[in-house]
């Protein structure tokens, strides 16, 4: 494939047609809902009002429950929407509201009867649809709506501004297919709407011309020949025969075959549906939310009027004064997270920084200690040249991991250590403090099972007044009691009982008697 060449914008012709002429732009557009808990009926009803408003109207619109009417207003700017059409049921009866957009105001319509479109299509004799028909909007026709009152003048510019308008000099007659007429009755103030399609058929001419005109196939049953199907009149019915009364002189072709310029033709009108009877009943300011203006079944007072008025003033107010509030609050919170921002951003500088003196300072760390190890392998290499050996391991080594553990530790290098019970643990620490209680001149401190009183007081009178060994006063003290010695005991008489024999005696093992 070849590359793409590019287009202006402005000599682009797609770009063009894609863009709406004035004329369809300035077009009233529509939207028709329906809001709340409504019937089936009621809501083909909305579906067939939509078929009237056709070209210029959101024929698949779908709305939602949980949309409102301020959701179709905030799109209804982009979309030209100018009118809308919002339909309410209640127990009371069924309401229609015509507001205009986007500031009102707001015509409220009590629907009293209705038929939809497939039921008026269906009690016709001739069915007559033509989707062509729907390409182009509807003609508007107003029937005694000239009475006193200005919501009469208002109901009236109000259903004219819901379809374009027609230049007379400029419109083709073969673009207006349809028309809606409204007819209003003084008498019981009720409005008839209703929704025709519009055909033009050619008179002056016999069954079978008129058949032969208009592109029909003919029957030929009963004729011997085809100028026998032309010239017997008398096959026609007299519910065939043309009414005098709407013949008008075409001064356009239109687009039904037979309907020449400057030809004769009768214009009939096939209804479509659907049928509606209204009444006015209320006239609001606002969009659906303002100052009544008219009300067919409720009267009020000036009193009444200036104090609802004020009330609503009020209401404004408080409404604006909220608004307010919110926009005040929505800048500050605003400000607060800009400052706890730039907060943020201060901290994870300052964070930054600090990583960076930190990896600095490990990088001076790495090459000093790099240096050591260069310095301890130069000294190394001294130590070889000069005494001509190898030097111990850690010698020359600065690592701290190498170093043995100081005396102090409890633990012995090299070893792991056991778990003991209760008797071995009891054991090994009173072998500890035996160890550890020593004199100061390096001599044993030798502990009996009395806790060594027995010895410290005979060790007390072996020595004299200078701190000096007597061996007198140890004999004495060993002649006078009886000491308790390794194998055995000495009586009194000097003699060595059962068990190992004193110093002195014969023998070594056994006593001998």
């Amino acid at each position: 494939m070849g590359k793409r060449k590019g287009k202006s914008v402005r000599k682009n012709t797609v770009t063009k047609q894609s863009t709406e002429p004035e004329n369809l732009v300035k077009a009233p557009h529509s939207f028709v809902i329906h809001r709340g808990k409504c019937s089936k009926d009621l809501t083909d009803l909305t579906k067939d009002f939509r078929k009237i408003m056709e070209p210029f109207t959101a024929s698949q619109l779908k709305e939602r429950k949980k949309n409102t009417i301020k959701d179709f207003l905030s799109v209804s700017g982009y979309l030209h929407v100018s009118h809308m059409m919002v339909f309410t049921e209640t127990e009371l009866g069924s309401y229609m509201r015509l507001a205009r957009l986007p500031r009102g105001p707001t015509l409220t319509f009590r629907i009293h009867n209705y038929s939809l479109a497939r039921d008026v299509i269906s009690a016709l004799r001739k069915q007559y649809v033509i989707e062509r028909a729907f390409k182009n909007a509807p003609l508007i026709v107003l029937n005694s709506f000239s009475g006193e009152g200005m919501h009469m003048k208002l109901m009236a510019t109000m259903f004219q501004n819901m379809f374009p308008t027609i230049n007379i000099t400029t419109v083709k007659l073969k673009n207006i297919r349809r028309c809606v007429l409204m007819n209003y009755n003084p008498s019981t103030k009720l409005i008839d709407m209703r929704h025709y399609v519009i055909r033009a058929t050619p008179v002056g001419l016999n069954k079978g011309t008129k058949k032969m005109v208009q592109g029909k196939i003919p029957n030929l049953n009963r004729c011997k020949d085809m100028s026998e199907f032309f010239d017997k009149a008398a096959l026609l019915s007299e519910s065939e025969f043309e009414d005098d009364g709407n013949q008008v002189e075409l001064p356009q072709t239109l687009s039904s075959r037979g309907a020449a310029a400057r030809s004769r033709s009768a214009l009939r009108l096939v209804e479509l549906g659907p049928r509606l009877q209204l009444q006015l009943i209320k006239v609001e300011d606002g969009l659906m939310d303002g100052e009544v203006l008219f009300h067919e079944l409720v009267e009020k007072t000036e009193e009444e009027k200036a104090l609802i008025k004020k009330k609503r003033e009020e209401k404004r107010r408080l409404k604006e004064k909220r608004k307010a509030q919110q926009a005040e609050n929505v800048k500050r919170k605003e400000q607060e997270k800009e400052e706890l921002k730039q907060k943020a951003l201060e901290g994870i500088k300052k964070k930054k920084e600090l990583t960076e003196n930190q990896r600095l300072m490990e990088l001076a760390a790495a090459e000093s200690q790099d240096m050591s190890v260069e310095q301890d392998e130069d000294d190394a290499d001294y130590y070889r040249e000069e005494v001509g050996e190898e030097p111990e391991q850690d010698l020359f080594s600065q690592n701290p991991s190498r170093k043995r553990k100081a005396e102090g530790d409890g633990d012995v290098r090299g070893f792991k250590k056991m778990r003991l019970d209760k008797k071995l643990k009891k054991k090994y620490q009173n072998n500890e403090e035996t160890g550890q209680n020593r004199h100061k001149n390096g001599k044993r401190n030798y502990q009996s099972r009395d806790g060594g009183k027995t010895f410290k007081r005979h060790a007390s009178n072996s020595y004299d007044q200078d701190g000096k060994f007597d061996n007198k006063k140890r004999n004495n003290n060993q002649s006078g009691k009886s000491k308790k010695v390794f194998g055995g005991k000495f009586n009194k008489m000097n003699k060595a009982g059962k068990g190992r024999p004193a110093k002195g005696g014969k023998g070594k093992g056994k006593s001998r008697k």
